[in-house]
């Protein structure tokens, strides 16, 4: 059986949202309503930091207003703090701290925090191992679309991880992951060389379901 450590993709990257920035004008009116405790203008404040849009680029800072967006309950400033921690990017890398701001986001529904939280548990990364965690957390983000997510959680169905062994759902999220992400297709074609042909057609019609719940979800 493949471990984790080879199989699961992890990623601990950066993944913000900005609203258009054009000139320094923007920045100020942004820093204007986070000095006043607007919870988004805060964030929107740290992204400008992080990419120095409007103003000189500076992770520290980007780090202080995405802490006081977090601790209003934001969910991409948590999410986005936790992936600071995570890298030890503009305040000393603490992966505890890092599981515990994905964690608020993803409590929140955020996909790609509940994708990192899945992948702390997954390999133990500043929370203690735990395979069932990580594949629920997986199918949270996966059941909003995240690709990376779809091809974890199809590998855990590959591979019994945390997970009764289950290669027509391995198929099924592969398939569906393999629509945005190559290493699933890939994944995919390999699962299908050890299927029958009745199982494949049985994965495949599980794959039009999961299509069919994500866009019910999209619509809604």
């Amino acid at each position: 059986m493949k471990s984790f450590t080879t199989c699961i993709v992890l990623l601990i990257a950066t993944f913000v949202l900005c609203l258009p920035i054009r000139a320094s004008d923007d920045f100020d009116s942004f820093k204007a309503k986070a000095e006043q405790g607007d919870a988004t203008a805060q964030y929107n404040v740290g992204v400008c930091y992080s990419f120095g849009t409007g103003v000189a680029k500076d992770e520290v800072e980007a780090v202080k207003w995405y802490r006081k967006s977090a601790e209003q309950g934001v969910a991409t400033a948590q999410y986005n703090l936790g992936t600071r921690y995570a890298s030890g990017t503009g305040v000393a890398k603490d992966e505890v701290e890092a599981v515990k701001w994905f964690r608020k986001s993803a409590e929140q529904g955020y996909a790609v925090a509940q994708y990192h939280l899945g992948v702390g548990y997954a390999f133990g990364t500043g929370v203690a191992k735990d395979e069932v965690e990580a594949v629920k957390w997986f199918r949270k983000s996966a059941e909003q679309g995240d690709a990376t997510a779809q091809h974890n959680l199809g590998f855990c169905y590959a591979n019994g991880i945390g997970v009764e062994k289950d290669e027509v759902e391995a198929y099924a999220f592969y398939n569906l992951s393999g629509i945005n992400y190559d290493k699933a297709r890939s994944a995919r074609d390999e699962l299908e060389k050890k299927m029958a042909s009745s199982q494949v057609v049985e994965g495949q019609r599980r794959t039009k379901e999961l299509k069919a719940k994500l866009a019910n979800r999209w619509e809604n």
